[in-house]
């Protein structure tokens, strides 16, 4: 009878979840005012860390895991975020332009004052997500999972929303303007008093069945 052997912990079938690597953790690290232009991280886990005024120019985080951590008033330029889990973390006063954040989800976290000016957000995750003074400018955001998102009073402006989920989606008062509202369903979303052009009219009307000549 053969030797048992044992199972790796990272084994998928052990019915254990897989010890973490101490070298790609890091918890409870205060990095306030921290640059971080040019950092690469594949695979990391930030618990409880203090991101707040980071400067990010260029850094790259991949499968990355946040977990409670401050970015408030964080400046991320031409920055990657891609495929990443964000929980509980705060993005007061934060900025992103032209970043990537393909893929990446974002779960109970706060949005107060959250710019994002261009580049990538294409399969992004932000159901239920409260982004009522958040401004999205630009942003290529297809496929998105906005299900239940709220952003009464937001601005999404030139967004490509192309075939993004927005059933219960809370719109009313939001500046939608030049935004693609091709998957918008007006029947499954609060619309009242949102500022769309007359192109996008056209796209809501047929959606509601007039035949827009």
């Amino acid at each position: 009878m053969s030797p048992r052997r044992e199972r790796d912990p990272s084994d998928p079938s052990s019915g254990r979840p897989p010890v973490p690597d101490g070298k790609t953790v890091v918890r409870d690290e205060d990095w306030y005012g921290r640059d971080l232009s040019g950092e690469r991280r594949t695979g990391h886990t930030f618990y409880d860390t203090d991101w707040t005024e980071v400067e990010n120019d260029g850094g790259i985080f991949d499968e990355c895991t946040f977990s409670g951590v401050k970015f408030n008033a964080s400046r991320h330029t031409n920055a990657a975020f891609t495929n990443c889990t964000f929980k509980r973390c705060s993005f007061f006063d934060t900025r992103f332009e032209q970043c990537k954040a393909v893929g990446s989800v974002f779960q109970q976290c706060t949005f107060n004052i959250l710019q994002v000016r261009g580049g990538d957000w294409s399969f992004v995750a932000l159901p239920g997500a409260d982004l009522r003074s958040a401004l999205f400018e630009g942003v290529r955001m297809r496929e998105a999972d906005l299900t239940g998102v709220r952003l009464e009073g937001a601005t999404v402006t030139g967004v490509d929303l192309s075939g993004s989920l927005l059933h219960g989606a809370k719109l009313s008062g939001a500046d939608l303007r030049a935004s693609d509202l091709s998957a918008l369903d007006p029947l499954t979303v609060e619309l009242a008093g949102a500022k769309i052009d007359l192109e996008q009219a056209a796209v809501v009307a047929a959606a509601l069945g007039f035949d827009v000549t």
